[in-house]
């Protein structure tokens, strides 16, 4: 989210040393998993291995396509997943699947990664092609960086050349004394919680959802397409505080209170109650509040999924595993990416950690182009986030925006919401820092990375007299 992003810290981290790789590939029989998918054409008949991933998320995806474009996967790379399924596009959880199975929901194997950013469909028969062993089920809960193993729940041990760590993160969970256990409380970060929510709205009146962040928006532009009596309720005095400013956020707002969603800022939580049935009936605020509800989702945040990883190195101040440019620990052959990666962002100069989808993927092509290569260029990301909802079939108005760059400055907001909005973050040297686009073309989206990565000197009283989106991005794109 935004606030990874927007937390810095001072110190910077070493690099250059060398990686380990293992040179043997022996030749052994395909395993089936329990879930009757197939664990991809090991080759090996021994527990070694080349290259291992820790994870099966979508950085471990996109970091599996990567091995198979450089030619290095069939019969030496390894994943390691405690999912029972191969890896996907996790934004569909939440933009997509939740929609009533009346509307068209996404669904798998549709949203399989890569199809995210164009490539192949990786489904378990992708991996089976390209040599690529797959333990479903199966996390890793140690590891020996001496010996070079890890060992999972089923009681493998795995030695690694060269150690990918892709566990992502988890939900913030409330804790089982104030009820964040009862029946009918969700939280989303896998497929699983998914199912288990859609069951809960297919029998659900009232909905609460916890949280005002990323989580919460999407949830709620959902249940609208459920009909569903929506409550969100959140600390902040706006939604996606981390982000938005108050303005942004109000237009949002109205727009979710259009649709018969109930807002409540500034509200604390102070415990989830049960009813007779054992089931969540209603949710106390800590002003003596009480809002029924059948069905909770809990959006507060993420945590990194560190362990058993946390002796390669953890950061402090912005959480996760420290990396640096090339996505390598403090432990030679031991690499971090996506979530649960700290790394320098080189751009702004600070070491920050990234929990979006477009980093996953970038930060997992460009760690194993480095370990498979001579390259030694440092990874330089710009910060983008997005978001798509009331995307459902016959929603009256589907939302798209997009956001580039670092959102500090003044801010400059042009338009009416109807459908655009535009907001420039501009810093004391009139250097745009940041641009924010509500329903824009292909064309006007693909100018704000350029902005934000150019950070041009813009005329701001120009900018302010502009009459429209369209203006104001043709003075911004004049400023190039």
């Amino acid at each position: 989210m935004a606030s990874a992003f927007l937390r810095r810290m001072a110190s910077s981290i070493s690099s250059s040393y060398s990686h380990y790789a293992l040179k043997h590939r022996v030749v052994g029989t395909p395993r089936i998993s329990r879930r009757s998918f197939a664990v991809s054409a090991s080759k090996f008949s021994n527990e070694n291995r080349e290259f291992v991933i820790v994870g099966g998320g979508n950085a471990a995806g996109y970091a599996a396509r990567s091995f198979v474009d450089h030619g290095m996967a069939d019969g030496r790379l390894c994943i390691v997943t405690k999912e029972a399924v191969a890896p996907y596009e996790r934004p569909a959880l939440t933009k997509g699947y939740l929609f009533p199975l009346d509307k068209k929901p996404a669904r798998l194997p549709g949203f399989h990664t890569c199809v995210g950013s164009g490539g192949d469909r990786q489904d378990p028969e992708w991996y089976q092609k390209h040599g690529i062993e797959v333990l479903y089920e199966d996390p890793v809960i140690s590891f020996d960086s001496n010996t070079q193993t890890v060992a999972t729940s089923s009681g493998k041990t795995i030695k690694y050349g060269s150690l990918i760590i892709s566990t992502g993160c988890g939900s913030a969970r409330f804790p089982e004394k104030i009820g964040g256990n009862l029946p009918g409380v969700h939280y989303i970060r896998d497929i699983a919680d998914a199912d288990s929510l859609i069951s809960s709205l297919q029998k659900s009146k009232k909905v609460v959802i916890i949280g005002g962040g990323y989580i919460g928006m999407e949830v709620a532009a959902a249940t609208t397409g459920w009909n569903l009596d929506t409550t969100v309720i959140f600390p902040e005095d706006h939604i996606m505080s981390r982000l938005f400013t108050p303005s942004i956020a109000h237009r949002y707002e109205e727009l979710y209170e259009s649709k018969g969603v109930k807002i409540m800022k500034g509200s604390l939580i102070e415990k989830l109650e049960a009813g007779a049935d054992g089931r969540v009936a209603n949710v106390v605020l800590k002003n003596g509040s009480v809002v029924e509800a059948d069905t909770v989702i809990v959006g507060i945040g993420a945590k990194p999924a560190v362990s058993p990883f946390e002796a390669v190195g953890l950061n402090t101040s912005v959480g996760g595993i420290q990396v640096d440019s090339l996505f390598r620990s403090n432990v030679p052959g031991i690499f971090a990416i996506g979530d649960v990666a700290a790394f320098p962002l080189k751009i702004y100069n600070r070491m920050t950690r990234v929990e979006h989808v477009d980093h996953a993927r970038k930060s997992a092509q460009h760690c194993v182009k480095s370990l498979l290569t001579a390259y030694t260029e440092p990874y330089d990301y710009l910060p983008y986030f997005y978001s798509r909802v009331f995307e459902y079939e016959g929603s009256t108005r589907k939302v798209w925006w997009q956001f580039y760059g670092d959102n500090v400055g003044e801010t400059v907001e042009i338009g009416n919401f109807d459908p655009k909005l535009a907001t420039f973050w501009i810093d004391s040297d009139s250097r745009l820092k940041g641009v924010f686009l509500e329903s824009g073309t292909s064309e006007e989206f693909s100018l704000l990375p350029q902005l934000a990565r150019s950070q041009p000197v813009v005329d701001k009283a120009k900018l302010k007299s502009a009459s429209s989106v369209e203006d104001a991005l043709e003075i911004a794109r004049n400023s190039l």
